[in-house]
């Protein structure tokens, strides 16, 4: 007998996948998964609070930082709810309503992510080409600006994700490969045609995180050019010495996605299952809660300020 297919979105479910081979071992599995997401969630606050607590640090980088931290904190809060069922309940079973709404505010964080990525890259292009314009050419109004216009981007280009989906076919049940929702996962099961889908996913991609890697690339181009026009080598590394830590948060949000564009796009044999959901699992779990430690690590004010907290009767 055939199998019915559905296309109301509450007709069908999803299967999240657990980690293969440790499907058994859920004790143990769901230590790191809460270490990872009470380490961002702790991290990405206290940035937040001490940027928002000290007015010598509402200057153009550090307000940047703080929107870095707010992307990270939304990027956790979007993986957790499906996270926590699967490692910590045993509950692998999501409707299809829920996993298109997660995936529409996966992709939709991690977007505003790359693009405050970019806005930071562009900060320091300005601070280290136009030292005595900066503080004129990026106001608080502009910041906010350009706050206000990442978020509209990455929701406006996200919202038809979740409404073509739900035109779909797809099975009564159907196993994902990863533990939560992402659209090239969910496209790959349906049923019926996903040109337009496929279309669309890939435009977004390519207007939001391709362009988005693009322009950073440009921006250290021009800083480094410019750094190279320093005659000081003292000079020269004070300026690099500020970059560092954003081309860190850079390279840990996009290897990882780079990586798995290049084993999708290149790859001659198909590889273990467990390779895809390492890098999926690196590209959105590890940049919320290393970023904190990143900026904490490299910044001396923000440093301090964690120092004076862990010990206010030493400062």
């Amino acid at each position: 007998m055939a199998i019915s297919k559905h296309s109301n979105s509450s007709n069908f479910f999803f299967i999240l996948m657990d980690l293969p081979g440790l499907e058994a071992s859920h004790c143990w599995t769901a230590i790191p998964i809460c270490l990872i997401y009470i380490l961002s969630v702790l991290g990405n606050i206290t940035i937040m609070h001490i940027v928002k607590s000290v007015p010598s640090l509402h200057t153009p980088m550090y307000l940047f930082l703080s929107m870095l931290s707010m992307a990270d904190l939304g990027l956790s809060a979007s993986t957790l709810p499906s996270m926590v069922a699967v490692f910590l309940l045993g509950q692998r079973m999501i409707g299809a309503a829920t996993c298109f709404m997660q995936l529409f505010f996966i992709h939709t964080f991690s977007v505003i992510e790359s693009a405050v990525l970019l806005a930071m890259a562009f900060d320091r292009c300005v601070a280290i080409r136009e030292p005595l314009r900066y503080a004129t050419i990026l106001t608080t109004r502009r910041i906010g600006a350009i706050g206000l216009a990442v978020v509209i981007r990455s929701a406006a280009l996200h919202l038809p994700l979740p409404v073509l989906l739900g035109r779909l076919t797809f099975q009564p049940v159907s196993a994902l490969s990863h533990s939560y929702c992402v659209h090239p996962d969910v496209l790959r099961l349906s049923c019926s045609s996903t040109v337009i889908n496929s279309g669309l996913g890939l435009f977004v991609m390519l207007s939001t995180l391709g362009m988005d890697a693009v322009l950073i690339l440009l921006s250290y181009v021009l800083i480094l050019k410019t750094v190279l026009s320093i005659a000081s080598n003292a000079e020269r590394f004070k300026a690099l010495n500020t970059c560092i830590s954003h081309i860190c948060a850079v390279l840990l949000f996009y290897t990882p996605l780079v990586s798995l564009s290049m084993i999708h796009r290149f790859g001659k044999k198909k590889l273990p299952a467990q390779v895809y959901m390492l890098l999926s699992y690196l590209h959105f779990l590890m940049p919320p809660m290393l970023n904190p430690i990143v900026y904490s690590v490299k910044t001396k004010e923000i440093r301090i300020r964690i120092l004076k907290m862990l010990h206010p009767k030493k400062h």
